[in-house]
């Protein structure tokens, strides 16, 4: 039975936050209500700048949502009929949802038991099967799993030597770093989302792309404005309504704020879980020379459902990342080229489970599912 006198734990406790910095957010919402340019206002540039230069990436652009971010750069380099993109089918739907509505074809790749993230055996193994389907190898959309970067050192020459380029899918991972570098460089293009469940997060939807490319993020500028050619009314290619709403930056930039302190706590959530859990659950593991942000912290364990349910009654929320791949959805069953299947993906659909994590969880709160985890498992 629950215990009454502990009250329900949030799973992400964005009140807390918001309690934290409530002036500097009416305050930025204020001004745009005053100045009124709320597509693409002062904000939105102000922004825009903030984070290329947190991510050493020479330009931003922001847009409205993750999956236009990730939707942006493969319409402004054409991708379509007949191109591979190879995604992780352990993610959310959008990583195959995209290149499969511009024409081309998701190719699902396994992942790393231990990181979550693209294994780059399996991506071989599946270039090669794309080749001998007829497709054309194109782009390596990575996944930044639950808050760490994939393995780039491997995956970056595989798509140099196959002719393709890769767009890093951070909506999970913006403020990791790897190799001692921001997140935000490792590929051709990364895109980030600022969805209210991500580490920084508005009141809504938006997102980022971050290139170096001077040529192809003018590209991805016409794109995301209906395909505008230059502000004279002339549209020279295909395009979308993808602006960044300013009120949305403004929220954006006050979080900006507290940013760093916030990926500080996480780690430090993280830690005592790792601490409390570790030899009774599989804890996660980050890649040598990473570090994350922690947008979930997720355990493996064969005994998940007894997790889960033990914590409901104690009023702990869970949460379960992903337990259909992708790959497995009726849209998307005609995408698979090979026969060896996703063993490990389809492993950890069945045993993953995400504990509640966010900056605000004290450490009374991370004692409570620590204990409730351990019981589970009659630890």
């Amino acid at each position: 039975m629950r215990d009454t006198a502990s009250p329900s734990l949030p799973f992400i406790d964005l009140q807390a936050q918001r309690r934290r910095i409530s002036g500097l957010i009416d305050q930025g919402i204020a001004r745009v209500l005053d100045h009124g340019a709320f597509v693409t206002g002062p904000e939105v540039i102000e922004l825009e700048t903030a984070l290329a230069a947190r991510a050493s990436a020479t330009h931003c652009l922001g847009c409205s949502s993750g999956t236009d971010a990730l939707m942006i750069p493969l319409m402004a380099d054409d991708v379509g009929e007949g191109d591979a993109v190879f995604v992780p089918s352990f993610t959310f739907t959008s990583s195959a949802e995209v290149p499969a509505l511009l024409g081309a074809h998701p190719v699902f790749v396994d992942v790393d038991p231990d990181t979550f993230n693209m294994d780059v055996d399996s991506l071989g193994l599946a270039v090669a099967a794309a080749k001998a389907a007829g497709l054309r190898p194109k782009v390596v959309m990575t996944v930044d799993l639950f808050g760490q970067p994939a393995d780039y050192d491997r995956i970056l020459p595989l798509a140099k030597d196959e002719g393709m380029w890769v767009l890093d899918d951070a909506a999970q991972s913006f403020g990791a770093t790897y190799k001692g570098a921001p997140i935000g460089g490792f590929g051709r293009v990364t895109a980030t989302s600022f969805y209210p469940s991500k580490p920084l997060s508005c009141y809504g939807d938006g997102g980022a792309v971050l290139a170096d490319d001077t040529d192809f993020i003018e590209r991805m500028k016409r794109v995301r404005v209906h395909g505008n050619g230059g502000g004279n009314g002339e549209v020279s290619r295909l395009g979308l309504t993808a602006r960044l709403d300013t009120i949305q930056a403004a929220v954006l930039l006050a979080k900006l704020t507290i940013f760093d302190e916030e990926c500080d706590l996480r780690n430090e959530v993280a830690a005592r879980y790792s601490e409390g859990l570790s030899n009774v659950v599989k804890t996660p593991q980050i890649i040598d020379g990473a570090t994350s942000v922690w947008a979930q912290y997720t355990v493996t364990s064969p005994a998940r459902g007894a997790i889960a349910e033990t914590l409901a009654t104690e009023g702990i929320p869970t949460a379960l990342f992903y337990p259909n791949p992708v790959h497995t959805h009726a849209p998307y069953k005609k995408y698979l080229l090979n026969n060896s299947g996703l063993p490990v993906t389809e492993d950890l659909a069945r045993q993953v489970i995400s504990l509640p994590m966010h900056p605000y969880l004290d450490a009374e709160s991370q004692d409570r599912v620590i204990a409730a985890v351990r019981s589970a498992v009659g630890a």
